[in-house]
């Protein structure tokens, strides 16, 4: 789908549907206004009817001119005077949605006339794109047969006044970069684990360099020995895929700025090992790399942004199988950092992959580190599917998370980390277990990843219950990119 930004008089449009919002007690906005004089008074009548429905994304279509707005499509901004940003997201893609079924032409949009509290026109202008791209998402590369839509717009134009043209094409251009990256770690989720393996997800990073002239870097299996990360290896060792270790670095800041580190959690298909998951659901384990996922979308939206900041992202990928070589509950490894860890679950690998990963960032004296990871289903049960659960020691760095999270409708929550805690990882063998039990499982799995983050500030998202849907909407959400995005375009600006 192509974005414009439209400078045209309201009254004198030519388009196939024009997006008209209706306010509290169905009035118009000046552009609606125009409109429905160029129409007759069509529109006016139509509400004064009680023709649209006051609740917040009520839609009406209505048939205009073909020289002019062929079709207008009302939607209403609910019956309270204030709009909240619930509502204003809610009436957009209801309207984006309608319009797709009508009008394979241009669509345009004046639904940012509607005023949000507390939000400005690019916050607008930047939540439709977004929803329009959402609408647009199909994952169909692996279908032999594509479904097809039986009407869908090729483009999207948003009029705004002509001192505001500028500005708001540049906040359309920073949407759909963050909209790219967003359909970059859907498409990576959604692929099945005999395609997205390890080796995958290096191509991947690869391609994402070659495209922005980035430094890419795919650590093997010799070069993790001599590195000594034996956590990763262990959970690695039961499968045929060989892992990887993948860096890839955006450079946009000075070369004496520190950057921030993004690490993923890449395990690309997750049986639980020994410790092996119960078979419902199962293939939704493909998601496990969804971190890893989120780490690479975000790098392609803030290269295609080109953001004044440092950023290296950092990918641990393996496979947990069940396999003759594979690990046993009980066993023990030495991480990367010298730490000893009892493995008493198979299947609480991603702290072990991410445990030397953490370790091995400290050697770009990161200003920051955050990990993003589907760990752990404590979250799930703890959050739901809202909140991404966010675990940090530094009140900076959760502020700047939250308002992030805040800002582009990718929450995130923030759990305790308190040292008591960290009593559930004891062991009478090693330095640590890698389970704490079931009680605070989502704390506690935090809990043994800040073991390895003393070095630096960090924060760590426990994406679970938020990085895909399942159901009959079976997907990868792409979330946390626009998180992770927003965090980084606030640092680069501050």
């Amino acid at each position: 789908m192509r974005f414009s930004v439209k400078t045209a008089d309201p009254g004198a449009l030519r388009c196939g549907c024009v997006i008209v919002p209706v306010l509290a007690k169905a009035r118009l906005g000046e552009a609606g206004t125009a409109i429905d004089k160029s129409l007759g008074g069509a529109i006016s009548k139509a509400l004064a009817r009680g023709d649209l429905a006051s609740k917040a994304g009520s839609t009406l279509l209505l048939y205009g001119e073909e020289r002019k707005a062929a079709r207008v499509l009302l939607v209403s901004m609910g019956a309270d005077a204030t709009i909240s940003e619930k509502s204003f997201r809610e009436a957009t893609l209801a309207g984006l949605r309608h319009a797709g079924t009508v009008s394979s032409a241009e669509v345009l949009s004046v639904v940012h006339e509607a005023s949000v509290e507390n939000r400005d026109l690019a916050w607008q202008l930047r939540v439709q794109v977004l929803a329009a791209r959402q609408g647009a998402y199909r994952f169909e590369s692996l279908k032999s047969k594509k479904e097809k839509d039986p009407v869908r717009p090729a483009s999207l134009a948003l009029l705004v006044a002509r001192e505001h043209a500028a500005a708001a094409r540049k906040t359309v251009a920073q949407a759909t970069a963050l909209a790219n990256g967003v359909d970059l770690a859907k498409d990576l989720g959604n692929l099945p684990g005999n395609v997205c393996t390890p080796a995958h997800l290096a191509n991947a990073a690869r391609s994402l360099g070659r495209e922005f002239r980035l430094k890419v870097q795919v650590l093997e299996r010799k070069q993790m020995q001599a590195l000594k990360m034996g956590a990763l290896l262990a959970v690695a060792q039961g499968s045929d895929e060989a892992p990887k270790l993948i860096v890839i670095q955006y450079n946009g800041g000075t070369a004496k700025q520190a950057p921030v580190v993004l690490v993923g959690k890449g395990i690309t298909f997750d049986t639980g090992g020994i410790s092996i998951k119960p078979a419902p659901e199962m293939d939704e384990m493909k998601y496990d790399m969804c971190g890893a996922a989120s780490v690479l979308g975000t790098i392609r939206a803030i290269a295609e942004m080109k953001l004044a900041i440092n950023v290296v992202g950092v990918i641990p990928s393996c496979e947990n199988m069940p396999s003759g070589r594979a690990i046993k509950p009980g066993d023990i490894v030495t991480s990367m950092s010298g730490q000893t860890v009892e493995i008493l679950n198979t299947d609480a690998e991603g702290r072990l992959i991410l445990c030397d990963a953490l370790t091995y960032v400290e050697r770009f004296k990161p200003a920051a580190v955050i990990d993003i990871a589907t760990l752990t289903g404590a979250c799930v049960i703890a959050l739901g599917h809202h909140n991404s659960a966010m675990f940090t020691s530094s009140d900076t760095l959760a502020g700047q998370l939250s308002a992030a999270g805040r800002e582009m409708a990718d929450p995130c929550w923030r759990m305790p980390l308190d040292d008591e805690y960290q009593e559930a990882l004891k062991s009478p063998f090693a330095d640590m277990a890698n389970v704490g039990g079931r009680a605070g499982g989502a704390v506690t799995a935090a809990c043994f990843l800040s073991r390895f983050t003393k070095a630096y500030e960090w924060a760590h998202l426990d994406i679970a219950g938020t990085a895909w849907r399942s159901g009959t909407n079976k997907g990868s959400s792409g979330r946390p990119v626009p998180l992770l995005t927003g965090f980084l375009a606030a640092r680069a600006q501050r």
